[in-house]
């Protein structure tokens, strides 16, 4: 049983016996790092609640206590436009979900007026389930990746997943077929990630850069298609920072035709196969994992591990 849930736009929360002692200030400001204009509108509002009482913020709470938090005003509620694009969801509870991105599907729309973006079809989701809420996107993924998306239901949730992120709280695992025998069975790639001044969406390794570490591990060979499978993780997520960094190595991405490899596959072979965090509210260990779903399976080819 997870420790909160929401009922009637509010956000009930039990208290944990880890926030024995703390007051509601300590909670929103020191833990939860709230942002401050919504701890305002919260405190100014007096409509945060503990065991249905209206309280001082200096209120010390205990576990089994239950705080009230409303969700519903303005900018909780703008709509990004519904749209039915078969999205799989791969897991969901009341404050977050993490969908699954298909191929040829940017995360967020790059236009006015586009519908056809991951988030449009998260949306829709959220509508045929009954879910009245905003949707916000935690990172992003490149148009031709797939795998796992982060995604808040309210502001609350939002900033603390957006401060986890930036504070590399939030780990994501990806598979990648590169090509070519990559000799080590594990390394880390060190070089800054700038953008390249003779291409408008590429990038390129450059000392002037912004730093991008990407760490990674050999999980498999197949020497008869000259292929290698990694799982890398990272350290700061740059845009294309995997599809630049094996590049650079000489080990292009199996289908990344805009960084050397060869077309191979229809795409570049890089799926986010895997997101780790401490959930926000529960404190509960999250790892979920995104099942591939290009049709045909580009990641068959070398996933038999020896």
């Amino acid at each position: 049983m997870e420790n909160f849930q929401i009922t009637n736009q509010h956000l009930i929360i039990d208290v944990l016996q880890s926030w024995n002692g703390l007051t509601l200030e300590n909670l929103f400001r020191e833990l939860w790092k709230a942002p401050k204009k919504l701890v305002h509108e919260w405190r100014m509002s007096k409509k945060v609640t503990v065991n249905g009482n209206s309280v001082t913020w200096s209120t010390i709470l205990n576990e089994g206590d239950t705080i009230s938090i409303p969700l519903l005003d303005h900018a909780e509620n703008e709509t990004v436009q519904a749209t039915d694009l078969g999205i799989s969801i791969i897991y969901e509870d009341d404050v977050l979900l993490i969908a699954n991105k298909p191929a040829g599907m940017d995360t967020h729309p790059s236009q006015p007026g586009e519908a056809h973006s991951l988030i449009n079809g998260v949306a829709h989701h959220l509508q045929k389930t009954g879910q009245s809420c905003m949707i916000k996107h935690i990172h992003r993924l490149d148009k031709d990746t797939t795998g796992a998306v982060l995604f808040a239901k309210n502001r609350l949730i939002g900033s603390m997943l957006d401060r986890m992120l930036e504070e590399r709280e939030i780990k994501r695992t990806y598979l990648a077929l590169v090509e070519g025998n990559i000799k080590k069975n594990e390394g880390e790639i060190k070089e800054k990630i700038g953008r390249d001044r003779h291409h408008a969406t590429r990038r390129r390794v450059s000392p002037t850069g912004q730093t991008a570490v990407t760490h990674y591990k050999v999980l498999n060979r197949d020497p008869k298609k000259n292929l290698t499978l990694v799982s890398c993780t990272l350290e700061s997520g740059r845009t294309h920072q995997i599809r630049v960094h094996f590049s650079h190595l000489n080990h292009p991405l199996a289908g990344d035709t805009l960084y050397g490899g060869k077309k191979t596959f229809p795409r570049q072979a890089l799926h986010a196969g895997k997101i780790e965090f401490t959930h926000p509210i529960s404190e509960k260990k999250m790892s979920i994992e995104a099942p591939f779903i290009d049709k045909p399976e580009i990641f068959n080819v070398t996933i038999q591990t020896e």
